[in-house]
């Protein structure tokens, strides 16, 4: 017998006015659970012996997966939080993790928010910058894969291990159950690590699954510690309470409704080191009692998983899916053919603005509504939604979870808050709530970050915005920055660092070059020293030769005689940006076999950035071509 939801909603949102009258009942009397843990506890008892998770390593194996109970992976949650604590992770700890997408990475997750604080860490990362987290973040252990064929991640983690301090012990997880092989023993010898070496799954072994041996946590103790401000270089490692994470996940159930209730199915192929894998596809519909698939540990980025995604989708009846736009792009390459799609209800997409060509050609092709949101690793995950049985306006990101503040702001010259912004009036975008994160780690990193507004606190995202008279939501641009390589967050200072030790170089500046398939490539641009010269092909390797990550690589490399500044001397990107709009246009006129009569690119206080176009006959097929990018166009 399955129990009622915990919390149910009634309705699901439809407009804004839906949102301010749920609010009407104060947050308190919601009865929200105080931790993760006791979310899935709660969530759980909905429907223990229904499946919770299904994991298949290979691809070919997606119809014979690894599948456990609500019940099963609560016990293993619970396993792993005992081990935890047994091995020295109290309350203000951190475990962090090196890991791909295994069960035993959710089991690390909230297992590791229930003992102390889990600190998620990207595999892709190379070894001296996993390093420099662990030792950032003060990790106590350390959960990695064990060595496995055709992998790195053991070599880049046991080699970070090597230069951190304060590290206790390390924890390895092996491939080998779900190859048949019980076998999980680890290296006995370690160069340079003088730590101990245990296996996660023998030290589970050892422990009760049917209850923790300490103290539940508090709403307000830390639960977990994220990189954000780029998944690429070192980036800031942002702190989460254990109620901004249980608040989000259950605020976020008012707009998708029933989608995830027991026996309803969700596919898992973001990565659990990001915000998005960790909550959309597992606490949300965890906490609900649903279903969650993991395919393979590289998720979307296995090879064969994107072929046969919608084999897999109808063999489990998949309701629904996240992705950002590349993952979309890719899909629409793939004719459903004879497969029957009909249980899925929406595609969830956030990480990067979609095209709206994409958006369009890809409803068209498989009948599943797009649901475009936004969300920052800074407020939990989710900050506002496209309504699903609301009305979904393309390019808007939805309207405002209910009991978060989400308002477009005005600010002074030094970032003070001078004011709301009017309906369709751009500004800084903002969000105040249960969601929004304890702050960063390093002081330093939190300077302008908060805004004192009617005596709240609220956060500037960094995000430039409008909010049209229905109360949906529009970017319009970043004011931080980063460029978004298909839902990768890069520093653009990652990229101009590399080159700035090069003699000829004076000024550099990375931007990123609107792409249709990517959302963003990250360009650099060189003002050379005077008297100096050098190659645009030599700074490109030099810059190459410096940067781990490939996403940060720049595409090309291009010299100007001076890069544009401000009346402060600062280097205006803006106009970069322009110029790579214009060449992107230019390109695809050319392609399309459409002759340009006129080309401007302007920054509108409405729109953002703005591709004003006039052609010589018809514009059909280039305005086609512009639609599958997210700048804005405007043919005169």
């Amino acid at each position: 017998m399955l129990a009622t939801p915990p919390d149910d909603f009634g309705h699901p949102v439809v407009t804004l006015r839906d949102i301010e009258a749920f609010e009407q009942t104060p947050l308190s009397e919601r009865n929200l659970p105080a931790s993760t843990y006791e979310m899935l506890e709660r969530g759980a008892a909905v429907a223990p012996d229904q499946p919770a998770l299904s994991f298949f390593l290979r691809v070919g194996d997606f119809r014979d997966p690894f599948v456990w109970t609500h019940a099963e992976l609560l016990a293993d949650i619970t396993r792993t939080a005992n081990v935890l604590r047994r091995l020295g992770i109290g309350r203000n700890d951190v475990v962090a993790f090196v890991l791909p997408n295994l069960p035993e990475t959710h089991f690390v997750i909230w297992g590791g928010e229930a003992a102390g604080i889990a600190f998620a860490i990207n595999p892709l990362l190379e070894a001296e910058q996993i390093s420099e987290l662990l030792v950032t973040g003060k990790a106590k252990w350390l959960v990695t894969l064990a060595p496995s064929p055709g992998t790195d991640i053991w070599q880049k983690a046991i080699g970070a291990a090597a230069n951190v301090p304060n590290l206790r012990g390390v924890l390895t997880v092996s491939l080998a159950p779900y190859l048949g092989n019980t076998a999980t023993d680890v290296p006995q010898v370690l160069d340079g690590v003088t730590v101990p070496v245990l296996s996660l799954r023998q030290e589970m072994a050892a422990e009760p699954g049917d209850r923790l041996t300490f103290e539940t946590p508090k709403a307000e103790d830390i639960s977990s510690y994220l990189c954000t401000g780029g998944t690429t270089g070192l980036p800031k490692i942002a702190a989460r309470t254990h109620f901004s994470e249980v608040f989000d996940a259950w605020s976020s159930r008012a707009f998708i409704g029933d989608a995830f209730a027991p026996g309803k199915t969700i596919f898992c192929g973001l990565p659990l080191f990001h915000v998005n894998g960790q909550l959309v596809t597992g606490l949300i519909p965890w906490a609900q009692g649903a279903h969650v698939v993991m395919g393979t540990p590289q998720g979307y980025r296995a090879e064969g998983i994107i072929p046969s995604f919608w084999d897999i989708v109808e063999h489990y009846r998949v309701v629904a899916f996240s992705g950002v736009p590349t993952v979309y792009s890719a899909l629409l390459q793939v004719p459903v053919g004879g497969c029957d799609i009909s249980s899925v209800r929406y595609g969830f997409c956030g990480a990067a603005p979609m095209p709206v060509e994409l958006f369009r050609n890809f409803e068209n092709a498989t009948g599943i509504r797009i649901l475009e949101a936004y969300g920052l690793t800074e407020g939990a995950c989710v900050s506002s939604i496209n309504p699903p049985q609301g009305e979904r306006r393309i390019g808007s990101i939805g309207l405002r979870l209910p009991y978060q503040k989400m308002a477009v702001v005005r600010l002074d010259d030094s970032g003070g808050f001078t004011g709301f912004a009017g309906a369709e009036e751009v500004g800084v975008l903002a969000i105040h709530g249960p969601n929004v994160f304890a702050g960063y780690i390093n002081a330093e990193h939190n300077n302008g970050l908060w805004l004192e507004i009617d005596g709240e606190r609220w956060m500037n995202t960094g995000d430039l915005a409008r909010q049209d008279a229905d109360g949906y939501f529009w970017l319009t641009g970043r004011k931080k920055e980063l460029i978004i390589r298909a839902g990768h967050n890069i520093d653009p200072k990652l990229i101009e660092n590399a080159v700035q030790d090069h003699p000829a170089v004076q000024l550099a500046a990375a931007v990123g070059r609107p792409d249709e398939r990517a959302g963003e490539l990250p360009v650099l641009y060189i003002q050379l020293k005077p008297g100096t010269t050098a190659s645009e092909a030599d700074l490109l390797a030099h810059a190459v030769g410096r940067i781990p990550e490939r996403a940060a690589h720049p595409r090309s490399v291009r010299i100007l005689a001076a890069l544009p500044i401000t009346s402060v001397g600062k280097i205006f990107k803006p106009a970069l940006s322009m110029l790579e709009i214009e060449d992107v246009v230019r390109q695809e006129a050319a392609s399309a076999g459409v002759k340009l009569e006129s080309l401007s690119v302007v920054q509108d206080a409405r729109l953002g950035l703005l591709a004003r176009i006039a052609t010589e006959g018809d514009p059909g097929p280039l305005r086609e071509k512009m639609g599958r990018y997210t700048f804005k166009t405007q043919f005169l």
